[in-house]
């Protein structure tokens, strides 16, 4: 489980395809602190490490997980979105965050407001996975590219988000433009509410 708070914004050092597989393997300030087996968000995709070195650790997304998320376009130093498992006796400064990507976005729309930028994003909308939760709400929570964020403007098939100064810095968002693609995981609580209420 995740909150949705960045780490930090990982660098790609190298992309093996293998099969139907992709090994990413990524420089941080932390590989000393994990583990081999250990779960960590690869914008917002929970994946789990197979090796390390000194400097360096490897991940396997499978094709489910590149089907489904981003991470198949990365390539050699793309900047990643990470965040370690959640601690269970901190706060929950984001939201409740899975790690499990249900799909992706395009931005299409970056505009600077005075200092702080708001990005909007549109995806497929399929009217069946939005009575089962898969939609956004004004106001609500959406994860993008692993951030926690709050929704604005929200849309049947889009929504906007703004970014401060801090998240722009620290996450990967001060590379997304237009036509970028990012991961999207819409809030778990809203799904449990929708699959309830169907049963009503």
């Amino acid at each position: 489980m995740f909150s949705g708070i960045i780490e930090e914004a990982a660098v790609v050092k190298a992309v093996v395809h293998d099969k139907g597989n992709v090994h990413l393997t990524l420089g941080c300030s932390f590989v000393d602190e994990l583990k081999i087996d250990q779960s960590v968000a690869h914008n917002g995709v929970c994946l789990t490490v197979v090796n390390k070195t000194a400097d360096s650790y490897t991940v396997t997304a499978i094709r489910e997980t590149l089907e489904r998320s981003n991470l198949g376009l990365l390539k050699d130093g793309d900047k990643v979105n990470l965040e370690r498992s959640m601690l269970m006796n901190g706060r929950l400064d984001g939201h409740i965050v899975q790690g499990h990507v249900d799909t992706t976005a395009v931005c299409t729309e970056v505009r600077e407001a005075d200092g702080s930028w708001y990005y909007r994003f549109e995806y497929a909308f399929d009217r069946e996975m939005a009575r089962q939760g898969y939609i956004t709400v004004e106001k609500g929570s959406v994860c993008v590219n692993g951030v926690s964020l709050t929704v604005c403007n929200s849309k049947d098939n889009s929504f906007e988000v703004a970014i401060i100064p801090y998240t722009y810095e620290v996450t990967n968002f001060h590379q997304i433009q237009k036509g970028t693609v990012v991961n999207l995981e819409f809030d778990i609580i809203g799904k449990y509410i929708s699959r309830l209420t169907s049963f009503l």
